[in-house]
């Protein structure tokens, strides 16, 4: 079976590459976004150019501003189950602030040149043992990128639960502390988890999967 893999806010697939899940792990590349282009016209074009759904069973993984994006592609298509990792499943669970600055359109006005931080900042905010990656991951950027997937966060406006919901979140992460009795906690866990404790989060998945989705597991 396929899970389509959706990267966060600036990373790309060398994050997946920690994982070691029981079954096949599809990268999903971020293409340009149209100029005005929301989230779900967004999720759209990638279910389009990757054929999402055209199989009969198949799973969704998304990590941080990725899983908005799957939410919004299983929301769209009849995935087995979708996987949160770092991530929030509506908008009840952003912060404050995020919402706050959302509705003062204040990202219109930064500079996509200051929307990079300082390595140090960035260290500090993902709480990463891997600061080569980071580092990497930071330099590859496409800031115009940024700024779009930042003002669809802030934005968002998603209130619908998924059902067949995987979601784990990490008991240290600074920038979407896990919310939700739903959650499975990492301890110690903070945003870059993903790579930083891999081993962990790839065994609640494949458990998760094996549990509750036991006749696929076996196929």
């Amino acid at each position: 079976m396929k899970i389509y893999g959706i990267s966060g806010l600036g990373a790309d697939k060398r994050v997946f590459k920690y994982l070691t899940l029981e079954h096949e792990l599809i990268p999903v590349d971020w293409i340009k976004p149209k100029k005005k282009e929301t989230l779900i016209e967004y999720s759209k074009r990638l279910i389009e150019e990757y054929g999402i759904g055209n199989e009969e069973e198949f799973g969704i993984l998304g990590v941080s501003f990725g899983g908005l994006v799957a939410t919004e592609i299983s929301k769209l298509t009849k995935p087995l189950f979708t996987i949160l990792i770092s991530s929030v499943e509506t908008r009840t669970e952003l912060s404050r602030i995020i919402k706050l600055a959302g509705k003062s359109k204040i990202i219109e006005l930064i500079p996509e040149k200051l929307l990079n931080p300082p390595k140090a900042v960035a260290h500090f905010m993902f709480g990463t043992e891997r600061k080569d990656l980071l580092n990497s991951i930071l330099d590859d950027t496409d800031l115009s990128f940024t700024k779009w997937a930042i003002r669809e966060l802030m934005n968002w406006s998603n209130e619908s639960r998924l059902t067949n919901l995987i979601k784990i979140g990490g008991t240290k992460d600074k920038l979407l502390p896990p919310r939700g009795a739903n959650t499975i906690l990492v301890e110690n866990g903070e945003h870059f988890m993903i790579v930083d404790k891999a081993r962990k989060v790839s065994d609640i998945i494949n458990d998760q999967i094996k549990t509750h989705y036991n006749n696929v597991y076996k196929t």
